[in-house]
């Protein structure tokens, strides 16, 4: 299962709490994207650097691509396999938001590149915390100095949110969390949300 949002939504937190639950029961990874591999490690730095602001669109859209597929087929992929849950702090959507819509690629063309690049594989549920993007942008200033897609203006934000929240209305393996919530209430949703759909 996949945990999606903006900037500043709390789905890290919330993908973190949720595996940490799950391990009580559980075999489970925890891995997030980009960066869940050494190699995806290094592709984040490049993707995410400030100072890293003459990357074209499309290259970033293949690079996301490209630690993907090496995700998928290092990582996820054989936990899979071995009958682990995997939870992943990002997948395909966020490129699908981010440099689909908000980079004006196209959404369907960045799907069809990350469809190639994880071999088809798609997630079981994706929960996707929602914040107004006011809110998330004062919550990632508050964690320190902001990476290069944090820094991008607030129509950049409203564009990618929108999107997500096209995804989630438009497929039912998707559920809506609200992520103004405290904490707990929010984790409280998704253990629903996660036992009604995968019976976890």
């Amino acid at each position: 299962m996949v945990f999606e949002g903006g900037e500043g939504s709390g789905k890290s937190t919330q993908a973190r709490r949720l595996a940490e639950r799950r391990r009580e029961v559980h075999d489970v990874m925890l891995t997030r994207e980009p960066g869940g591999t050494p190699v995806g490690v290094r592709m984040r730095e490049i993707l995410l650097d400030p100072d890293s602001d003459d990357v074209h669109p499309r290259a970033e859209a293949l690079l996301m691509a490209a630690d993907r597929a090496h995700h998928v087929a290092t990582k996820i992929g054989p936990a899979l396999a071995s009958g682990r849950d995997v939870i992943s702090d990002r997948f395909m959507a966020s490129s699908m938001a981010y440099q689909g819509a908000a980079r004006g690629l196209g959404e369907e063309l960045v799907r069809d590149i990350s469809l190639f690049a994880v071999d088809g594989l798609t997630p079981d549920l994706t929960i996707l915390v929602d914040v107004p993007v006011a809110i998330g942008r004062e919550r990632a200033g508050h964690r320190g100095a902001l990476d290069k897609l944090e820094q991008e203006q607030d129509d950049f934000h409203e564009t990618v949110r929108a999107a997500f929240l096209s995804f989630a209305e438009s497929d039912d393996s998707w559920v809506i969390v609200d992520g103004t919530l405290s904490e707990d209430e929010v984790a409280t949703l998704i253990d629903k949300a996660v036992a009604e759909k995968l019976g976890w």
